[in-house]
């Protein structure tokens, strides 16, 4: 499995609104996007991504920007990496319910891709945007979330 950059921006932009939820702020993507030293451009197709998947609400306007569409605690690290990279699956036989490999009746491998599949997923659906922000003020002393 790898993680793309767009995935792994569209954690971070996730974190950053995570941090502002807790002041109910709207925040600008050019904010964001400084913060972050991200590209807008990328931010822009990373943020359309994830207002169509319903983790991320676009206020227009003057003073508008983007916040969050539920809790932090809510939203898991697996729910944005699926809305951004699609399936987290280590091979193509496993990424659909139903196994369409011909070979998977007889394949004497397909345990070790279900294994880590599954590791995979335990993992990253049972860590919340507030995992991060909580780790982040552990890991830098600060009740801050670092930007």
């Amino acid at each position: 499995m790898y993680i793309s950059t767009k995935g792994r921006y569209a954690l971070r932009l996730m974190t950053e609104l995570a941090y502002y939820k807790k002041a109910e702020q709207i925040v600008p993507l050019k904010k964001i996007s400084e913060n972050q030293n991200i590209s807008l451009k990328y931010l822009e197709q990373i943020i359309t991504v994830l207002i169509r998947a319903g983790f991320v609400k676009s206020i227009r306007g003057s003073q508008g920007g983007y916040l969050l569409a539920d809790d932090p605690e809510n939203i898991t690290v697996g729910m944005v990496l699926r809305a951004t990279e699609g399936t987290l699956s280590p091979v193509p036989c496993i990424e659909d319910k139903v196994n369409q490999c011909p070979r998977s009746e007889i394949c004497s491998t397909l345990f070790i891709w279900k294994r880590i599949d599954k590791a995979i997923a335990d993992t990253v659906d049972s860590i919340t945007l507030v995992d991060i922000l909580n780790e982040n003020e552990k890991n830098n002393g600060a009740n801050d979330y670092v930007i």
